[in-house]
């Protein structure tokens, strides 16, 4: 039942009226609305250069979420250490603002592959929500390069130790231990060659610089397609309809590896629950737009849509456990 004090019995009122006079500051503060979040404009961090598969993927998304979420939001590229740096960079944020769209590189792989990661991915961060799942190709280069099968090259890597290079878009980048598996699967030793993006990392493939890479579908369909590379095999379990002509990794005779990737929403761990819930809303409205929808088909990323965040954080854990032994196995280290 609530009691007003100017109800109660004159004596009980006086004592009551004179209590709460001195021990006004004691009292407890009325708690405040807080403001509707966010306040202020966002700050969305792409861990890698311009150009690349992370970076079309947000900047496809983020005019969708910023129409949600009612406030602009700028896409920050931070690229460097395999995209641990522009994670690091929102793990350790604190202007409830930033958000990392990382990836498997960042959070499942690097805590294995650096010995010296500056954040924890499972406690430093925290999950909101995954955006695509990111099957591979395989391509080589055709600049002075006549490899056409898969078989080709496996004898080529096996007949040559150290002679051929492949590109990725970082130390510790899906790329990298992408190959770094396939080499170690083949039985061949290749060096790496990494770059700061996504872009230059074609590029040194299209002139010969490197004489193979792996990266997603849509990024290599035209180069396929003009003849600059040529796609051998994908990493899925069936072909796509990107590449009709191209051999899946088993019709391929190619042994099974891991190669594969997905991109996510990320803030710093002390993200409040209510701010994870929504920015977790403003991820799946994005995705839900038939224009992000079909364009993230063309790239051969398909969207991950009605993840919750708890789901998301126990993906991520597997991730972390099930990629340690992966990459201690594959010899890749980065300091």
């Amino acid at each position: 039942m609530r009691h007003d004090p100017l109800t109660l019995p004159a004596p009980l009122r006086r004592r009551g009226l004179l209590g709460l006079s001195a021990a006004g500051l004691a009292l407890p503060a009325v708690p405040r609305a807080q403001p509707a979040w966010p306040t202020q404009p966002l700050r969305l961090v792409v861990p890698y250069g311009a150009g690349g598969s992370t970076d079309i993927v947000m900047r496809l998304m983020a005019p969708r979420m910023s129409e949600f979420l009612g406030k602009p939001i700028v896409v920050e590229n931070r690229p460097g250490g395999g995209s641990t740096v522009g994670t690091d960079f929102v793990a350790k944020s604190t202007d409830g603002h930033s958000f990392v769209h990382a990836t498997l590189a960042s959070t499942g792989v690097a805590k294995t592959l650096y010995p010296n990661l500056p954040y924890d991915p499972v406690r430093d961060l925290a999950p909101i929500a995954p955006s695509v799942f990111v099957p591979l190709v395989l391509a080589v280069t055709t600049a002075g390069w006549n490899v056409r099968t898969a078989a080709e090259l496996i004898a080529a890597l096996r007949a040559n130790p150290g002679r051929y290079q492949y590109g990725s878009n970082g130390v510790g980048a899906t790329g990298h231990l992408a190959n770094a598996n396939f080499a170690t699967r083949i039985g061949a030793r290749v060096e790496h060659v990494p770059y700061r993006a996504g872009t230059q990392t074609i590029n040194a493939l299209i002139t010969g610089e490197v004489q193979f890479v792996q990266d997603v579908y849509g990024l290599l369909v035209p180069y396929h397609q003009s003849g600059q590379a040529r796609c051998l095999f994908v990493t899925a379990e069936e072909r796509s309809p990107l590449l009709p002509d191209v051999p899946t990794m088993a019709e391929a005779g190619v042994p099974p590896y891991k190669a594969y990737s997905w991109f996510g929403f990320f803030g710093p761990s002390s993200t409040p629950r209510p701010v994870v819930a929504r920015m977790a809303a403003a991820v799946d409205h994005a995705m839900a737009d038939p224009v992000v929808d079909r364009r993230m088909e063309e790239m051969g990323t398909p969207v991950m849509r009605g993840w919750s965040p708890d789901r998301f954080a126990a993906y991520v854990a597997r991730e972390v456990a099930d990629w340690g032994p992966l990459v201690r196995a594959s010899g890749a280290r980065a300091e």
